[in-house]
């Protein structure tokens, strides 16, 4: 776990000032590497890598950026988790370190630029093949490890953050799609990212630059084609193998492993193979707010560490903690992505930074198992239409309307949601009721000045997604959590990484893991979604290992923040003084007089004034503060030119 960052001349022709510039993303990325840093500057071409490190494997000899006998040069952020089994299959490679980063400089050197498709885990990387004049990054299947890049002039540079590449750009400017993406989903698409100028590589893709051509190539997909010739009872022994077997592979580490502990049945299932699995020296994390029982999930995370037997740590979030740290969160997230849960998880993960290096947690097993309520709502809406069509009873894919009765109970708080989405009307095509049901634009109106943005819609790009030809489009179910297995996992992900990294401790993730991922996708939507019970294939596989109190939770939470208690109460001066700065008064894209105006209005979960406050904190800290990003780039050029 590290920060990265490369630069490339498209000709190749030296660049006096290449060490200022990794000097430069150096600094912005120090945060992911408080155990060492290093550089490598082509002699003779217009080329470097810069590295800042997290030791986690091989902590004497794994520095980077690392090089092999071939000449080639690797700067790498993640872990490679079957690197262990790789060093067999390679063969006697002389190897010189017992670290993961060796391992790919191999797997490179055998398979070129296919040895992604052999790799197991999380990981971004940029190595530069200098036979070949060659740069090649990569980013994991999933997006857990983040890879950015921009081209200024004839220039390509690389980094872990956005924020490293902002000295670079000619202005730092809003990207209106990618903006209108943001307010509708709450994360982007297609690699965009809300600075003008900056991607992000996508997850499962490949990056290339040689003879001044860059090319992207995706190596890997996730197929949804359902097995019907197996039974609930074989899943469930599959999904428990693949998952034993992950959680096995996520404790590799040279340093002590700990589990963030929500008290939902995805991190305590993790935490509790965990523990099984690592010995019982594992420790539990978990965070709470004091404002009452639906701010508060600690007890049944209490209830996981006294059931399986680990000790358990516990932060409560205060009003106090959110006014000192909110502005850290949106600087190390980069830009505003996902819900306010990005606050709660950042206090955890300074917890955890006080006892552990390393922390797994839950994430993706709402995306892959199908645990959002939002599915159950949709599937609702098609039990009725199926009932009065007359196929409620055809097919593999249908959720029955007399079974999925019993479970409606789930949507008790969720009427006013259910409201919302009918009313404009009933039993259109799926992709336009699931975008309807997840687009958040339609509550903005007049906070936003919309004529600015331009008139194309994120529904295209949205349809692009949904209606992927890797999906089998009968599976409602199959389509909306394919959707947000390749958008707001990632975006999700992004979260993890960036508030773990901003305390120094590397999050893994042992549910996003590719051969589990493959088999999830094979098993029928009747079987993980089975009477419209969420994350159903998930109980049956491990509701042995869990507490019952866990285990038959109707009040799924996701770790609530109380933004708007805060807003209104104890932090209300400080957030009215965030939205009357002189520069939040003339924003040339919102309306922070009516926005602000609104706070009292709002509904206490609704996320509008979370994306509108990660706004304007964004443009403060990045847009208003400019000229400090282009002072990070003189004073690295500076000091390089000095040495």
């Amino acid at each position: 776990m590290c920060g990265i960052a490369g630069v490339c001349r498209l000709t190749l022709e030296p660049d006096p000032g290449l060490r200022g510039s990794l000097e430069a993303m150096d600094v912005l990325q120090r945060h992911r590497g408080p155990d060492g840093r290093g550089f490598w500057v082509h002699p003779q071409l217009g080329v470097g890598l810069g590295h800042r490190r997290l030791s986690i494997i091989d902590l004497e000899s794994g520095a980077q950026p690392m090089s092999d006998e071939a000449g080639n040069w690797i700067s790498f952020n993640g872990e490679i988790y079957n690197y262990i089994e790789l060093r067999e299959l390679l063969g006697p490679h002389g190897f010189r370190t017992t670290s993961d980063t060796e391992v790919i400089l191999a797997a490179y050197r055998k398979w070129g630029v296919d040895c992604v498709e052999h790799l197991r885990g999380m990981f971004a990387f940029v190595l530069w093949d200098d036979a070949r004049r060659l740069l090649f990054c990569a980013r994991d299947r999933f997006g857990i490890k983040p890879l950015h890049y921009t081209v200024v002039g004839e220039t390509l540079y690389i980094a872990s953050e956005a924020k490293a590449l902002l000295p670079f750009l000619p202005a730092i400017a809003t990207d209106p799609q990618a903006l209108k993406e943001y307010l509708a989903f709450q994360f982007c698409l297609e690699g965009r990212t809300l600075f003008r100028g900056i991607s992000q590589l996508q997850p499962a893709h490949t990056l290339t630059l040689q003879s001044g051509t860059l090319r992207t190539r995706k190596y890997w997909e996730v197929y949804y084609h359902p097995d019907f010739n197996h039974t609930s009872r074989y899943f469930e022994e599959q999904l428990r193998a693949a998952l034993d077997d992950s959680v096995a592979v996520h404790l590799r580490s040279d340093v002590p492993v700990g589990a963030y502990v929500s008290g939902g049945l995805d991190s305590s299932i993790v935490a509790a193979l965990a523990h099984k699995a690592g010995g019982g020296d594992l420790l539990g994390f978990t965070g709470r707010f004091d404002l009452g029982a639906e701010y508060d999930e600690s007890a049944y995370a209490s209830e996981v560490a006294r059931h399986c037997g680990f000790d358990l740590h516990t932060v409560t979030v205060r009003a106090s903690d959110f006014v000192e740290h909110i502005r850290k969160v949106i600087y190390h997230l980069d830009y505003p992505i996902a819900g306010p849960g990005a606050f709660p998880q950042y206090m955890v993960a300074r917890l955890v930074s006080g006892y552990r290096k390393v922390a797994l947690g839950g994430q993706g097993g709402d995306e892959i198992f199908g645990g959002y309520t939002r599915y159950l709502i949709a599937y609702f809406e098609q039990c009725i239409k199926a009932a009065i069509d007359g196929t409620a009873h055809s097919g593999n894919f249908v959720v029955t309307y007399e079974s999925i009765i019993p479970n409606l109970t789930a949507l008790r708080q969720y009427k006013p949601l259910i409201q919302e989405f009918w009313r404009d009307g009933l039993f259109g095509p799926m992709a336009l009721r699931y975008f309807r049901l997840i687009n958040r634009a339609s509550v903005l109106d007049d906070e936003i000045r919309w004529d600015q943005l331009g008139g194309d819609s994120p529904l295209e790009s949205f349809k692009t997604v949904f209606n992927g030809d890797n999906v089998h489009h009968e599976s409602y179910f199959d389509l909306m959590t394919h959707f947000d297995f390749k958008t707001l996992l990632p975006a999700l992900l992004h979260v993890e990484d960036r508030m773990s990294m901003a305390h120094g401790v590397e999050s893994r993730v042992p549910l996003v893991d590719h051969p589990l991922v493959e088999l999830a996708a094979t098993i029928p939507a009747n079987i993980k979604f089975k009477d419209g019970q969420l994350k159903h294939i998930m109980k049956m596989a491990f509701g042995h290992v869990m507490p019952e109190a866990v285990l038959g939770r109707t009040d799924k939470m996701g770790f609530p923040t109380p933004l708007l208690e805060f807003s209104r109460g104890e932090a209300r001066t400080f957030v009215h003084d965030i939205f009357t700065t002189p520069e939040a008064r003339t924003r040339e894209l919102f309306d922070n007089e009516r926005i602000l105006s609104r706070l009292d209005t709002e509904p206490r979960f609704g996320r509008k004034f979370w994306g509108f406050l990660s706004l304007e904190l964004w443009q403060q800290e990045f847009h208003d503060r400019e000229a400090c990003y282009k002072q990070v780039l003189r004073d690295a050029r500076q000091r390089s030119d000095a040495l």
